[in-house]
């Protein structure tokens, strides 16, 4: 039988959708342009999100001026379109402090993945993010689990616990892992509203779990918006948050074919050697975990990649002192492996 066709104005009934979730936030309507006397720089990195300033924000009142790189160009001439890359982040952080802006937001390319960044011009992204937005919605879901990635910091847990009420499940890399674990709690019955990857993927619940960059910029947007009606900055949510630690990650080829065997006769070896040591193994969703208080304070996760012939090595100690006993406690822990390219280390 012949179909048929019909022409959506998607991208304009997305928008109005998302303004309507900013208004319905902050209690006013369209008319009311309630984010009047709000300043926003928006940097699309020539990806798919320059919608977001000239749909979205400048309809309700809110001064975009200083937003850049709005144009989609598949050639990227500014810079990465991501969250993640330094000179992305210092770009879209100068010229939020620039602007004099309230508030900057950054998109990846498709608008999947988002950062922000506050009027001091200070990032907020990976833990600081995820505590952000971890303060928004456990607002109106206490007691929440916030299901993060494997490598995020110990001050995290412990904000998102001790200061925020929540529970903390640190799952594993990948968004798609942290969506789907989310999902299945809710499914158990545990009231989950936040999937949230380091790399900015987040997820809530109450917008189906999808990762969808713009509707976590909308959380933000509201939420520093009321912040500023109280005379407070973005950076109240997250102020007992602790970001003094050193971390750093490490990469491990592995130089054999049967590099699934191999990873895991690596991580079989690593346990053995960490429980010998008399070290404290948390539960660990992906990989081996190792805990340390006393000499030293911090974790190391070992974890092969999933796709790719190598091994991941995250470490992170409360100071860079802790950092340099830690480094070298892996250094024993993993030398022998013959077919592992340890020179990173």
């Amino acid at each position: 039988q012949p179909g048929s066709s019909r022409t959506v104005a998607y991208m304009t009934d997305y928008a109005a959708r998302l303004r309507k979730l900013i208004c319905t936030g902050l209690g006013e309507t369209e008319t009311d342009q309630p984010l009047r006397g709000f300043h926003i720089v928006v940097d699309a990195g020539n990806g798919a999100g320059g919608f977001y300033a000239r749909d979205v924000l400048e309809p309700l009142g809110a001064d975009v001026s200083g937003s850049q790189f709005l144009e989609p160009d598949g050639r990227f001439p500014n810079h990465i379109p991501n969250p993640e890359n330094p000179e992305a982040m210092a770009s879209v952080c100068a010229d939020t402090l620039k602007a004099g802006a309230d508030l900057g937001v950054i998109f990846d390319t498709d608008v999947d993945r988002a950062g922000c960044v506050g009027a001091d011009g200070r990032e907020i992204n990976r833990n600081r993010l995820i505590a952000l937005a971890a303060a928004i919605v456990l607002e109106d879901a206490p007691g929440g689990t916030i299901v993060t990635d494997s490598v995020t910091s110990s001050g995290l847990k412990t904000f998102l616990e001790q200061e925020l009420g929540g529970v903390h499940c640190r799952f594993k890399r990948g968004y798609k892992n942290v969506i789907n674990e989310a999902q299945r709690l809710c499914a158990a019955g545990v009231c989950a509203p936040l999937a949230i990857e380091t790399s900015g993927h987040a997820a809530l619940r109450e917008n189906y779990f999808l990762d969808d960059g713009a509707y976590l910029a909308v959380k933000l947007v509201i939420a520093v918006a009321k912040a500023k009606r109280e005379g407070k900055t973005i950076d109240h949510f997250i102020a007992n948050l602790c970001t003094e630690y050193a971390d750093r990650e490490v990469r491990f080829p592995i130089l054999t074919d049967d590099f699934h065997a191999y990873g895991t006769s690596v991580l079989e070896t690593f346990k053995k050697r960490a429980l010998q040591s008399g070290f404290e193994l948390p539960k660990s969703y992906e990989g081996i975990r190792i805990r340390f208080s006393g000499v030293c304070t911090g974790w190391m996760l070992l974890r092969a990649s999933l796709h790719d012939p190598v091994m991941v090595l995250n470490l992170e100690g409360h100071t860079p002192r802790d950092l340099e006993i830690i480094t070298g406690i892996a250094q024993s822990l993993v030398e022998g492996f013959d077919k592992l390219d340890l020179s990173a280390l």
